[in-house]
C-alpha cells in the first residue's frame, strides 16, 4: 500500500511540461509534508495508465478524460488548450483537407484529443499510431499519406518541407469561438478532499511560480525541448502555459463540456461524459 502522503505526479517529458513542473521538482513549492514523485511518460501511456487509476496525478487528454471520469476530477488548473491553434494535420504535398478522407493519417494515440479533433472535421480516414515524436519522419517517407502533429512538432513541421493542410485548433476555434481543450491534469476521486485541496493549490503554485521566474523555468524546460532552440521553446511554451493554465475559466469549462458532446454526437466517444471538476 502506498504512503498516503507520497503522490505520484506524471506528465509528458515535454517542455510546457517541465515548465508548468519546475517549481515543484526543484523544490521551491512548500509541499506541506507530501512528497510529489514525478513520473514522465508520453500523453498515450499516460492515458492508458489512468485507465488502470494507477497514478493519483496525472497529465491526461481530455479526449481519455471521457473514459476515466467515473475515477478522476479535472484540477481546476494545468490545461493545455490551443488558443486558435492545436495540433496540426501536415504532409509532402499541399492537398486539401477532404482530398484526405479515406487516407492513412499518423496519429499520436487514439485516446489523444488530437484525434478526436481531427475526427470531428474529418470523420473518415484510417489511423496509424506513431509515437508522436517519429510522426514528420514517416509522413516524409511516404508511408502515410499524412500526419497529425502534437508537441513541438507543430513548429517544426516546415523544416521537413512538409504542408499544413489544417490546423484543427483554429478549425475548432472558426465553428466554436472557443479554445480547443487538449489535455488537463487529473486527481483521482478516492483521495481525501483536504489532500486534494493541498495538491490542487501546490500545482497551481507550481505553474504561477513559473510563469513569474519564466528565465529559469524555461532552463529547466530545455532538457526536454527535443532540439528546438530557445525562442522556438519559449514560443511553444507560451502557447501550452498562459492564463488558461491556471485557471480553466467559464470558457475552457465550456469548450470541455463541449468537446467530448460533440465527441459523442459524432459517435467517437462512447457518452455521455459528466465532467467533474475539483472545486479550490
Amino acid at each position: 500500500m502506498r504512503d498516503a502522503h507520497t503522490i505520484h505526479l506524471a506528465h509528458s517529458p515535454d517542455s510546457d511540461d517541465a515548465f508548468m513542473f519546475y517549481a515543484l521538482a526543484a523544490g521551491h513549492i512548500d509541499t506541506e509534508g507530501l512528497t510529489y514523485v514525478h513520473e514522465l511518460q508520453d500523453i498515450e501511456t499516460l492515458n492508458k495508465r489512468a485507465l488502470k487509476a494507477e497514478l493519483e496525478v496525472t497529465a491526461v487528454s481530455i479526449h481519455a478524460y471521457a473514459y476515466l471520469s467515473d475515477r478522476y476530477a479535472l484540477l481546476p488548473h494545468g490545461a493545455s488548450m490551443g488558443d486558435g491553434y492545436g495540433p496540426r494535420l501536415v504532409a509532402k504535398s499541399a492537398v486539401t483537407l477532404d482530398s484526405l478522407r479515406g487516407k492513412r493519417i499518423a496519429i499520436p494515440g487514439m485516446m489523444t484529443s488530437a484525434y478526436l479533433a481531427l475526427r470531428l472535421y474529418l470523420p473518415e480516414f484510417e489511423p496509424v499510431v506513431t509515437p508522436f515524436d517519429q510522426i514528420e519522419e514517416i509522413v516524409v517517407r511516404g508511408d502515410v499519406d499524412a500526419g497529425l502533429l502534437i508537441h513541438e512538432g507543430q513548429l517544426t513541421y516546415k523544416d521537413e518541407g512538409l504542408h499544413l493542410i489544417a490546423d484543427t485548433g483554429k478549425l475548432w476555434r472558426d465553428e466554436t469561438s472557443l479554445p480547443l481543450p487538449l489535455g488537463g491534469n487529473v486527481i483521482r476521486k478516492d483521495i481525501p478532499d483536504d489532500i486534494k485541496q493541498k495538491i490542487s493549490k501546490h500545482l497551481r503554485a507550481s505553474i504561477a511560480y513559473a510563469l513569474d521566474h519564466r528565465t529559469s523555468a524555461l532552463d529547466h524546460a530545455m532538457q526536454y525541448a527535443r532540439g528546438l532552440d530557445r525562442s522556438k521553446a519559449d514560443e511553444f511554451v507560451g502557447m501550452y502555459v498562459n492564463a488558461w493554465t491556471l485557471d480553466y475559466g467559464e470558457k475552457g469549462r465550456e469548450a470541455i463540456r463541449l468537446f467530448l458532446k460533440r465527441g459523442v454526437e459524432s459517435g467517437i466517444v462512447r457518452g455521455p461524459v459528466t465532467v467533474e471538476f475539483v472545486v479550490d
